[in-house]
């Protein structure tokens, strides 16, 4: 499909002033396809002009522009012209749209635990013409009505007023201007639960078959909700907008939330049926907290091209950090930003494609794949960055303007920054060129001199990689840690900042730049400081020890740190740490990147086994109930090669600190086992069939593509690279399963496979679904040379699709550090 351009979307708005939709939706039609019934009413500039329509159908059966018929034949690569306009008109689109399984559009989705249907639209960033025609682009806003027809027992929700009409009827009603991006309409038998705080009534909705698993937690969602809400409401001076909130977890959904005006889709991983650590109730929180957010910042004030989409999603992922944090029970959110967030960013702004956090995308598809972790993660770590360099006040002072000067509109960065700069009194273009019109990260490093037991000189030195040479101002706070603990708050701007301020000071035994991690740097440590780390890491506050091994993550894909060092301080972090999130992420990150990918292969299972060891002995000192114990015993798991240990827990014996084997855990001792040979087909298909369920089919099917066998692995790979009926959990489940680093050998002649079939399997996919497939696909454990010529004679191609040949040369990148790590 042809991806609209700045040039083209700005000519559109320049001639056409859309009044009003009203869509209509049968979804009685059948299982594949649904009627879909457009009328549009729209006003233009200059009578007699052409334009064209957006619309992506199974077929379109016909169309007519005031009254006059239009060939359906017209219609190509999404767009159907739209000549000899009138001053007023109307325009009547009929199609058969066909249901997704991607997230594309409106998906429809069959419950296995129970066979009820339920669909949901998924609009972003360009597939409303999946279910209606339309003028798609954020600054042709316009009301919307949708009629829907739908079986007698289902319930509809939407971007609006919903009301049900008669049975099996109803319309959904939205009165205030919208871009169609922000859209949707939700039907099927949801179970719904309802409240009002404020005057606000709220809605969270979900499948019946895990309603159970709702109602247990709703009273934290409800509270969670309000508490954001309250705080919203304070920092930007307006009320929340549209009136009613619903949140619907949304089954088999590609993105962890949707967040259209008044109705935001949350994927169903952050539904809980078995027990989960706070850590993730409190992730859940900055989703919720996310999307709240962006009831202001793309559904009051939207971006006015997909340029400026970054800056919404930049500041609702800053507040759904900064907000649960003040405003919840949740006070980790930060920690955890650190911890991992931050450190995606990193790595994403060192890779082919850094970008600048603001998008300068000139179509539709550039902007969607440039609105990645350095938009998010980088964005929001600028964003605090900000807050810090000019004070939460001024913050506040520019965002109540410019909310109130763009409110129901469209704007610009440009706008933004004249509100930001009002209140601040002077202009901050400077700042946010090196900040947010730059790419890549710079780097840190303390020099100082001692004489007689004080610091004689003390100075912060930045350099920047030569591709991308442009250093920032940054306001930090310097960490002096020895017989007492000092803080000192700098800026330091350019390649050498002399800090007088810390000259007298007593010399630190460890010295920690960017305490409480205000900026985006990578850090480097003194050798004074290097040496007693170990020793010093478990005394730091929480935000400042999850910093740290940001750092040292960041160290091993530099080659600046032995993976091997990095391994053996996760197993001694784990008879110590007792912030969840820490030991979460840090374990994650220890298998998943450094044992897996940078560890010499043949150090590997001594390595698991330290770990899981450590894992195993501080669970032995667990308290039942203390919910570390549950996040241990996952990474042990995880880390696990003592077959007979899972075989045990399923078999009955039960696992470590009074924990129950619930079918959570059960299901990660299966995929486990199955990675390490010790599961058989038919047990995985016995266990499935025992527990039918979104959450299990997908262990199951991972499971299966896991086990080492050859006849497994063939069936995996054909079903990946030849059936375009799979959903796109089913795909990424089989893709995630199918490379196992224990099982090198049986998955080699794979790797020439996957180069040579790759684009064509890409033909099959949409460019979401490729982005995440070729993300699991890709064989990053084959590290080696011949691997990485492979991957430079496919990548160096111009004719592959932008998500391949972008993620593509991302992941070849990473493999490019792991081999030179390994080989260092």
């Amino acid at each position: 499909m042809a991806s609209l351009t700045r040039l083209e979307a700005a000519t559109r708005s320049a001639l056409l002033r859309v009044r009003e939709y009203h869509v209509e939706l049968d979804l009685t039609t059948g299982e594949k396809s649904f009627r879909s019934i457009t009328k549009i009413s729209f006003d233009a500039a200059e009578p007699g002009a052409t334009t064209f329509l957006d619309l992506k159908p199974a077929t379109l059966l016909e169309a007519s522009l005031n009254g006059r018929p239009l060939d359906v034949d017209a219609l190509e690569d999404g767009r159907l012209p739209l000549a000899d306009l009138a001053a007023v008109n109307d325009l009547v689109v009929v199609a058969d749209m066909a249901y997704s399984r991607e997230s594309q559009g409106l998906h429809r989705y069959v419950d296995p635990a129970d066979g009820r249907v339920y669909v949901y639209g998924s609009v972003f960033l360009d597939h409303a013409p999946r279910i209606f025609a339309c003028f798609d682009q954020p600054d042709l806003k316009a009301p919307f009505t949708f009629a829907l027809t739908v079986p007698e027992d289902w319930a509809v929700l939407g971007t609006g007023a919903a009301t049900r009409l008669a049975p099996g009827r109803w319309e959904v009603v939205q009165t205030v201007a919208q871009s169609t991006y922000l859209t949707t309409v939700v039907a099927g038998p949801y179970v719904a639960f309802e409240t009002v705080h404020d005057g606000v009534p709220l809605g969270v909705h979900c499948r019946a078959s895990v309603a159970e698993a709702l109602e247990a937690d709703i009273k934290e969602i409800f509270e969670v909700t309000g508490q954001c809400l309250d705080e919203f409401h304070r920092l930007f001076g307006v009320r929340y907008p549209f009136g009613r909130f619903d949140q619907v977890f949304a089954p088999e959904f590609s993105y962890l939330s949707l967040d259209h005006p008044g109705c935001v889709l949350i994927k169903e991983l952050y539904l809980f049926r078995t027990p989960a650590p706070r850590s993730e109730h409190e992730t859940r929180a900055v989703v919720i907290a996310h999307g709240l957010s962006l009831m202001w910042w793309a559904g009051l004030v939207t971006n006015r091209w997909w340029d400026d989409l970054w800056l919404g999603q930049a500041f609702a992922d800053y507040m759904a950090h900064r907000v649960p944090s003040e405003v919840t029970e949740f006070t980790g959110p930060l920690t955890t930003f650190s911890a991992r967030r931050k450190g995606q960013a990193y790595v994403a702004d060192q890779r082919p494609s850094t970008h600048p956090v603001w998008i300068d995308g000139p179509d539709a598809m550039t902007a969607l794949l440039d609105l990645d972790r350095i938009s998010y993660f980088k964005g929001s770590s600028a964003l605090r960055q900000l807050a810090n360099h000019i004070g939460d006040d001024k913050l506040r002072e520019g965002l109540r303007t410019f909310f109130a000067r763009h409110a129901y509109g469209t704007a610009s960065y440009a706008d933004f920054n004249a509100a930001l700069s009002e209140a601040v009194g002077h202009d901050l273009g400077d700042w946010a060129d090196k900040w947010l019109g730059s790419a890549n990260v710079t780097t840190l490093a303390p020099e100082f001199t001692v004489e007689d037991g004080k610091i004689a000189s003390f100075a912060v030195v930045q350099t920047a990689p030569e591709s991308h040479p442009v250093l920032r101002p940054h306001t930090i706070d310097i960490g002096l840690y020895g017989e007492r603990h000092e803080t000192v708050r700098v800026t330091v701007d350019g390649a050498r900042t002399e800090l007088p301020e810390l000259v007298g000071r007593d010399a630190p035994r460890f010295l920690l730049l960017n305490e409480n991690d205000l900026t985006y740097a990578k850090i480097r440590y003194d050798a004074a400081s290097q040496a007693v780390l170990p020793e010093v890491l478990p005394t730091l506050a929480p935000i400042n020890r999850a910093m740290v091994w940001a750092s040292l993550l960041q160290g091993v894909l530099d080659g600046a740190v032995p993976a091997a060092y990095h391994l053996d301080l996760v197993a001694r972090m784990l008879a110590v740490e007792t912030e969840l999130s820490i030991v979460i992420e840090v374990l994650e990150q220890a298998r998943i990147d450094v044992a897996d990918r940078f560890l010499d292969p043949a150090l590997r299972p001594a390595a698991l086994a330290k770990v899981a060891d450590a894992a195993r002995a501080r669970l032995a000192a667990v308290e039942p109930g203390d919910e570390l114990g549950l996040a241990l015993c996952r990474g042990l798991i995880e880390f696990a090669t003592d077959v007979a240990e899972l075989r045990g827990w399923l078999d009955g014996t039960p696992p470590p600190a009074g924990l129950e084997l619930d079918a959570d855990l059960a299901w990660r001792a299966r995929y486990r086992l199955a990675v390490l040979g010790a599961l058989s087909e038919a047990e995985i298909d016995a266990a499935y069939e025992a527990d039918p369920s979104t959450h299990t089919e997908q262990f199951a099917i991972k499971s299966r593509a896991a086990r080492p066998d050859a006849a497994a692995k063939e069936a995996a790979w054909r079903s990946i690279t030849t059936d375009a009926s799979l959903s796109s959990y089913h795909l990424w489940s089989l893709a995630e399963g199918f490379w196992q680093p224990e099982q090198r050998e049986l998955t080699e002649p794979y790797v020439e496979r996957f180069f040579r079939e790759i684009p064509e399997v890409a033909r099959l996919r949409g460019d979401k679904v490729l982005d995440t497939l070729v993300l699991w696909l890709y064989p990053r454990y084959a590290g080696t040379p011949e691997t990485l010529k492979l991957a430079g004679e496919l990548f160096a191609r111009d004719d592959l699709p932008l998500p391949l040949s972008r993620r593509g040369a991302d992941l070849t990148d990473d493999l490019r550090r792991a081999v030179e790590a390994r080989r260092a």
